[in-house]
C-alpha cells in the first residue's frame, strides 16, 4: 500500500521504535511507516488502517507492537474473532495486561457477554492501572447491558471514579455510560443530570452528550439552509400563491 511523502516512521512512540530495533534497518523503517499509517487512519478511515496493518503484520509478525496495532485495527473495523486473536499473541509476547478490557469488549462483539463478565473478575484486572480498570468497569457494564440486565449495569457504573468531581480522562466516558444505563433504564431525570455532568467533563469531544442532552430537553436544532425555513423557500412561495 502507498506510503505518503511526509510519512517519515520517526512519528511512532519510541517504545516502539526501541521494539523495531530487533529488525533490520530498511525493515524497522518499513514497519515504522505502516504503523504510523494506522494511527493516523483508524479513526477516520478503519478499513484503510486495517490494510496497513496487514502489510506490517507481515512483515514482522513476531513484534509486539505490531501485533497490538493490527488488533486495534481490526477492532476498529468490528473483526473481532480477528482482534481478539491479535491481541492474546501481543499479550503472550510482553505479558502485559493493559489489553485486558479490549479483549473483554472483544468477547462482547462475539456475543459472549458471559465471557467478558468472567474477564472483569479476573485477577488480571487488578493489574491494570486506574485507566484500564475504569474501561473494565465500562465493559463489565456494557455486557451486562447486552444480557438485558439494566439494574446491573447502573450498579456496575457506580464508582468513586464516577463519584469524582475530578476530571480524568476517561470521565466523560464514564459519565455517559452511566447516564445512557439511567435513561435505558426510565429513570430519564437522572440520565439528564448525568449527560450534563458528561458534557461538562468531555472537554475534547469525545461523546455526543451535548446532543443526548439536547434532545432530553426537548431541543431541535433546525438546518439554516433548510428551504422551508429560508427567505424564498417552499413555505414563502405557498404564500405567495395564497394572495
Amino acid at each position: 500500500m502507498p506510503i505518503p511523502e511526509d510519512v517519515t516512521g520517526d512519528e511512532i512512540d519510541k517504545d516502539v521504535r526501541q521494539e523495531l530495533q530487533s529488525l533490520p534497518k530498511t525493515l524497522a523503517e518499513d514497519v515504522a511507516k505502516n504503523l504510523v499509517m494506522v494511527a493516523r487512519l483508524i479513526d477516520e478511515d478503519p478499513e484503510g488502517a486495517y490494510g496497513y496493518s496487514k502489510v506490517a503484520l507481515r512483515l514482522a509478525s513476531r513484534v509486539a507492537a505490531v501485533r497490538e496495532a493490527a488488533g486495534f485495527a481490526a477492532y476498529a473495523t468490528q473483526k473481532y474473532s480477528e482482534a481478539l486473536a491479535e491481541f492474546r499473541a501481543a499479550k503472550r509476547m510482553t505479558g502485559s495486561v493493559e489489553l485486558w478490557p479490549v479483549m473483554a469488549d472483544c468477547e462482547r462483539g462475539l456475543g459472549r457477554p458471559e465471557k467478558a463478565l468472567d474477564m472483569a473478575g479476573a485477577p488480571e484486572v487488578h493489574k491494570l492501572d486506574k485507566a484500564g480498570q475504569v474501561e473494565m468497569r465500562l465493559v463489565a457494564a456494557g455486557a451486562r447491558r447486552d444480557m438485558g440486565q439494566l439494574d446491573a449495569a447502573i450498579v456496575t457504573l457506580q464508582s468513586p471514579e464516577l463519584a469524582s468531581n475530578a476530571v480524568q480522562p476517561w470521565t466523560a466516558r464514564l459519565r455517559y455510560a452511566y447516564a445512557d444505563a439511567l435513561l435505558a433504564a426510565g429513570r430519564d431525570r437522572e440520565a439528564r443530570e448525568w449527560f450534563a455532568k458528561a458534557v461538562e467533563a468531555d472537554r475534547d469531544g469525545s461523546t455526543d452528550a451535548s446532543d443526548r442532552l439536547a434532545e432530553l430537553d426537548g431541543v431541535e436544532f433546525v438546518d439554516a439552509l433548510d428551504e422551508d425555513v429560508t427567505e424564498g423557500g417552499p413555505a414563502e412561495d405557498k404564500a405567495d400563491d395564497e394572495d
